[in-house]
């Protein structure tokens, strides 16, 4: 009797040894894996309600493939305003800015989406921007959507897509790609970040919502909301060593507040007050990052979680059209002296 009682005790001991390591490791591959190559969403039925029934937005939608394989969507203007464009031009109207017809184009923008996330996410941005007077190109991120690439680095190795798109649709479509401006959010954010701070861009405004200023803080803070304060750490750093054997970078080199620390050109950048997925404190340093000599505007979203950033009452596409007509198209401020 005691033998056997003895091997079932050791073979107890020895499979809560195996399932103490075994577990965690586990974790620690699943999500250095799901940061590396986010499991991908297929077209929804909204986006095909848009893509199918453009007229009645308001838009057209053209679809190209970039020489590298970025699938790209370019929204322009088409046809009368729909209910989205017509709010968002009695919003700026109201606010004093002087409006182009509907149809008209004064600049471009290039749109970059978050983690997760599609190019057809954005067409309902689009449409709004569109209505107050832009053309939209919006292109899958590597790791996402349809992009061939499997790995997203958050910017480090697509900080030259949002300008090479945006070169590449220009020629194809045969406008001039100035002047232009970059949006991204969340990772999109990290990515418009990064590419505002390469050398000879186009751009000449930035708006970034709900983003961080560093990638290792975020990944962190998520893993204590979900871990605990002593796990949380340790499974963050562990992901991180599966992140970089995915994708060859570390997590800790991904900090766009060093990028915004050289970025010149209008910057606005835009958090919700209750976000628990990147804080508040992360995207106001990200803010804080950026040089005191650069116009730039910090705005709180109030009640706004990750997700529904763009969803509350508050008026933010007004704010993120009005930063761009001011800045990309140069218009006066109405709050200007004369």
């Amino acid at each position: 009797m005691y033998p056997t009682l003895h091997r079932r005790r050791l073979i107890t001991s020895a499979s809560v040894g195996i399932l103490t390591f075994l577990i965690p490791a586990v974790m620690a591959y699943w999500a250095g894996s799901e940061i590396a190559s986010p499991p991908r969403r297929g077209l929804m039925d909204y986006h095909r309600q848009f893509l199918t029934n453009q007229a009645a937005h308001g838009i057209r939608v053209d679809r190209f493939f970039a020489n590298d394989g970025t699938p790209c969507l370019v929204v322009t203007p088409a046809g009368v305003p729909a209910e989205r464009g017509r709010i968002i031009r009695q919003q700026l109207a109201d606010r004093g800015l002087s409006l182009p017809p509907f149809g008209e184009i004064t600049g471009t923008l290039v749109l970059t989406h978050g983690r997760k996330g599609r190019k057809e996410d954005y067409l309902s941005i689009a449409e709004r921007l569109c209505a107050a007077g832009f053309r939209c190109v919006i292109p899958d991120l590597p790791g996402h959507g349809d992009h061939p690439a499997d790995i997203a680095t958050y910017g480090l190795r697509e900080a030259g897509l949002p300008a090479r798109v945006l070169d590449e649709a220009s020629r194809k479509y045969g406008f001039e790609k100035h002047p232009a401006g970059l949006m991204g959010m969340s990772m999109g954010g990290s990515v418009a970040v990064h590419a505002a701070n390469r050398p000879d861009v186009p751009w000449k405004a930035l708006v970034v919502l709900a983003s961080f200023d560093s990638f290792k803080t975020a990944i962190h803070g998520q893993a204590v909301r979900h871990a605990g304060a002593t796990l949380g750490p340790l499974w963050a750093d562990a992901s991180d060593i599966v992140y970089w054997w995915r994708s060859g970078v570390s997590i800790g080199e991904i900090r766009p507040c060093r990028h915004a620390a050289n970025i010149r050109i209008p910057t606005m950048i835009a958090h919700g007050t209750a976000d628990e997925v990147v804080s508040m404190d992360s995207g106001r340093r990200l803010y804080e990052s950026l040089p005191d000599s650069t116009v730039k505007k910090w705005v709180e979203i109030p009640d706004a979680g990750h997700d529904n950033v763009l969803v509350t009452t508050y008026p933010i596409y007004a704010d993120i059209a009005e930063w761009m007509m001011l800045h990309v198209r140069g218009e006066a401020s109405p709050s200007a002296p004369k």
